[in-house]
């Protein structure tokens, strides 16, 4: 990190809008973070035990504006060197609106499995490989074909009452700025974009409960609004009339954050879920299997698989097992490969790549007597690591174009992962190849730095 004194201009604000936290940060124009312009926030989604898992758009609201706030005083004079403000949220989410803009849903989240059933019987009506192709996206819980089909059974009220459908980044910017845009970036993430022709999936539209006038105008991730609403110009004066770049998919601003902006680099990412990932030029095939491809932007092709398990495999583990977190790491790098002799499946919040078998449930055979809590949390640390070496085969598997080196570096960020080196040996050892660490433990809210300073000119290109 870079001292104030230290950062060129002009300054990005990011904000970073995740399912478990939401930081905001400044970085300088070369994308070094400065060092003491941060606030962050945590909160948890709302779960319940038939699969629900949602968010409070008008909290996340009132979260991510607490946090402009804070950096912002935090910036003092040199908040008039902001020159852009870039956002990257979690994917794969919905919110509904009515005509003034006021949400009537939660915020249905990637992790809601309760669409599940839905998604069958999409699958038993389509030909999943011909909307794999089309959209990049399988017919699974996790998109937005079967939340429609779901509500259309479970809140029919609901679905007539919204006029407009938004993820959580568009909603943010109609409160901002009075109106909404959504990138292809992040539209990629539903499930109803073209991903050839970047435009709305017609085929989808006239088959499900709504229609492509209740989405957001698409954009590509370099085309911003500027002149926020007067409540918020007053609040915010230094961000006023700079230009906001729309929200990129999480996963894509890993990506970048991390340096694996082209063919010879896997990006792994784990925060609370997690990912594994490539770059490619234009829009590749796509693979069979459990595989997924969206957009970085209108030029890159985001390939590769994610999952619902990550850092909040932890989270259980230390709450429901009363881990010891100061000793944790050394007492799961003590532990043998496969030395306690369990078999686990991780799913706590279902399955997704590569088998996306959303009503997939956790397990843990073989325990005895003399079982320990540090035992099974090796036996799920393993676990949700082979999950990914089942990733990282369909991904070879996919042939992406020569020289692409899927077997060369792996780059892995976030904080679900990071905090524990006796993971990183984990995932190296299933894997069988060298994980390197990002240098950047922010690396999702630095692509998103990148990407901005790239839009404005500031930077010549992301690599």
């Amino acid at each position: 990190m870079l001292t104030f004194a230290q950062a060129q201009t002009p300054l990005i604000f990011t904000l970073d809008v995740g399912s478990s936290s939401s930081r905001a940060m400044i970085f300088d124009a070369h994308g070094h973070a400065i060092d003491g312009l941060e606030a962050r926030s945590g909160h948890a989604l709302h779960t319940t035990p038939d699969g629900a898992a949602e968010d409070d758009a008008d909290a996340a609201l009132q979260r991510v504006a607490g946090l402009i706030d804070q950096v912002l005083q935090l910036a003092g004079d040199r908040a008039s060197d902001i020159g852009a403000v870039a956002m990257d949220t979690y994917a794969a989410n919905l919110v509904g609106v009515d005509a003034d803009g006021q949400p009537i849903t939660p915020v249905y989240t990637y992790a809601d499995t309760r669409a599940t059933e839905d998604a069958q019987r999409l699958r038993q009506l389509y030909d999943e490989a011909s909307v794999q192709d089309r959209t990049g996206c399988l017919m699974r819980a996790s998109y937005l074909p079967a939340r429609f089909v779901w509500l259309q059974r479970e809140q029919p009220d609901l679905l007539k009452r919204a006029t407009y459908w938004l993820s959580l980044g568009e909603f943010l910017f109609d409160r901002w700025f009075g109106r909404s845009i959504v990138s292809t970036s992040l539209a990629s993430w539903s499930g109803l974009l073209d991903r050839r022709s970047l435009q709305w999936d017609t085929t989808w539209f006239n088959s499900l409960p709504v229609s492509v006038d209740q989405f957001s105008p698409l954009v590509d991730v370099s085309e911003p609004l500027r002149g926020l609403m007067p409540d918020w110009a007053a609040r915010w004066p230094a961000l006023r009339d700079v230009p906001w770049f729309p929200a990129v998919g999480d996963g894509a601003a890993a990506n970048i954050g991390s340096g694996c902006t082209s063919p010879d680099q896997l990006a792994l990412t784990l925060g609370t879920s997690g990912a594994l990932r490539i770059a490619l030029p234009g829009a590749p095939q796509v693979a069979p299997g459990g595989l997924w491809c969206y957009r970085l932007d209108r030029a890159t092709s985001l390939l590769g698989g994610a999952t619902n398990e990550g850092g909040n495999v932890y989270t259980w583990l230390r709450q429901t097992l009363h881990i010891d977190d100061d000793r944790f790491d050394e007492a799961l790098a003590a532990l043998e490969p496969d030395s306690h002799g369990l078999t686990a499946l991780p799913f706590i919040a279902g399955e997704r790549s590569p088998g996306w078998a959303g009503e997939a449930r956790a397990a843990i055979t073989s325990l005895t007597i003399d079982t320990q809590p540090i035992e099974i949390a090796r036996a799920m640390f393993e676990a949700v690591a082979y999950r990914f070496a089942l990733i990282a085969q369909q991904i070879e598997a996919a042939q992406p174009p020569k020289g692409s080196g899927t077997a060369g570096r792996l780059i892995a960020s976030g904080g679900g992962l990071l905090r524990h080196p006796a993971w990183l040996q984990i995932f190296a050892d299933v894997l069988d190849r060298p994980v390197t660490v990002g240098a950047e433990p922010e690396a999702t809210s630095r692509g998103a730095a990148l990407l901005a300073l790239s839009s404005i000119g500031a930077i010549e290109s992301l690599e």
